[in-house]
């Protein structure tokens, strides 16, 4: 989908997922919620998913990213990194941890449902990894800050960098994850909860079992290009094709 464009493959992959949940997983419904209900939105949810059986929905973040920083939650509301601050700069103590993740400002850190699917566009490999987030939370034993161009283990912030951070890390020093600055001078890509996908392996599963390959599907596009000049009637002729397609695959399962 990346061929159509980076700006919109992310939404694509919105409209594709959902329309998976409903085809091949059952007893289970999709919603796609839509950049319409922004406002209405309660979190960062781009899909709901919904069991039919026990009537319970949990909302699904979509996202696609490189291989390295992911961002978990954009923190709309700017609270982890000022309360982060509050409880000083360098924070070992287990119960005061604990209480962190407990906190008003941490209270959706267990409700973040991110689903990515992480890409290497060089050797075209692709990988859905979720990040552990109770995990991450039992096995932090330290939360230190780190100032605008200060390193940390000898290891030197991003170039650019305009904004301080707070990592989170286990008992060995490991990187586990990030709170950014959350001021109003900083933008999406500088606030809000981070990890990396590389340097937090230990802190993801991988719903694909690993990296897999993946090629460019140019019929794909080509198949956009029509429908987006064709009529409704001759979209309701193809989708009635697909649909026998998409039947075909369920009988093969």
């Amino acid at each position: 989908m990346r061929l159509v464009g980076n700006k919109t493959h992310g939404d694509l992959a919105e409209i594709g997922i959902a329309e998976f949940i409903n085809q091949f997983m059952y007893d289970f419904k999709s919603i796609h919620v839509g950049k319409d209900l922004f406002r209405a939105k309660e979190r960062e949810e781009d899909i709901v998913i919904i069991n039919e059986l026990s009537k319970v929905q949990f909302p699904v973040s979509l996202k696609a990213y490189g291989d390295g920083p992911l961002q978990l939650s954009t923190d709309s509301d700017q609270k982890m990194f000022p309360y982060l601050e509050s409880q000083g700069k360098d924070i070992t103590d287990p119960k005061k941890i604990e209480l962190i993740f407990k906190s008003d400002a941490f209270k959706d850190f267990l409700n973040v449902n991110v689903m990515p699917l992480i890409y290497n566009e060089s050797i075209k490999h692709c990988n859905i990894m979720i990040f552990d987030h109770e995990k991450a939370m039992l096995e932090t034993a330290r939360i230190i800050y780190i100032g605008k161009g200060e390193s940390f283990g000898g290891l030197s912030q991003s170039k650019g960098r305009k904004h301080p951070i707070f990592k989170f890390l286990d008992k060995d020093n490991n990187y586990i994850c990030e709170v950014r600055y959350g001021g109003a001078s900083a933008n999406a890509l500088q606030r809000g909860l981070w990890t990396h996908t590389r340097n937090a392996l230990g802190f993801f599963d991988s719903i694909t079992n690993g990296w897999i390959d993946y090629s460019h599907n140019h019929t794909l596009v080509k198949l956009f290009s029509l429908a987006l000049n064709a009529t409704e009637k001759g979209h309701a002729e193809a989708n009635e094709i697909l649909q026998k397609d998409i039947d075909n695959l369920k009988l093969k399962k």
